[in-house]
């Protein structure tokens, strides 16, 4: 068995074949197999479903990926997820946000360093993660900047990534040390 990174026991040595697949279907997208990967291996095919799920919301997507990786980051905060936000803080700070605004992202209603842009994104995490009840009137704002599909990408960015910020705090998935 290898070692467990999370609540769940270690994988076999040498894994089953599904998972040396998912394995190498991370790797030949240019990802490294983390702790969550190693994690969601005990079910291989949802696994992979995820991974294709978060490659096409952060290469795939019309809506520009500072928007999507600022729903990730606020769906891994609402949801305290520790893990999500170590993989994507960077990320999002990689598209030009300033650790500055990130550092101010628990106070962006009062915070005067946010655009109506990035106001509107926030705006509709933070009522999504309240059941989804999302207001006519954010909805309307969010529609200002985005189109349906873009709408509809940042929608699935928050829920998507808010669910496994939920699915790795349940299982407690160990933070790699790098």
């Amino acid at each position: 068995m290898g070692e467990p990174v999370s609540r769940l026991p270690g994988l076999p040595d040498p894994p089953p074949p599904a998972v040396q697949e998912l394995f190498a279907e991370r790797v030949k997208r240019g990802g490294k197999v983390l702790n969550v990967i190693r994690t969601f291996a005990h079910a291989p095919k949802l696994a992979l479903a995820s991974m294709q799920m978060a490659m096409a919301l952060r290469f795939e997507t019309s809506a520009p990926r500072l928007f999507i990786e600022l729903a990730i980051v606020r769906s891994a905060q609402l949801a305290q997820g520790v893990y999500e936000l170590k993989q994507h803080k960077p990320m999002l700070l990689a598209q030009g946000f300033s650790q500055e605004k990130y550092d101010a992202l628990d106070h962006w209603r009062t915070s005067p360093l946010f655009d109506e842009k990035e106001r509107a994104v926030l705006s509709f995490c933070d009522e999504m993660s309240d059941h989804g009840n999302v207001t006519d009137a954010t909805f309307a704002q969010l529609g200002r900047f985005f189109t349906p599909q873009q709408t509809m990408e940042l929608a699935f960015a928050f829920g998507t990534y808010y669910g496994t910020a939920l699915i790795m705090n349940a299982m407690r998935i160990k933070l790699e040390a790098d």
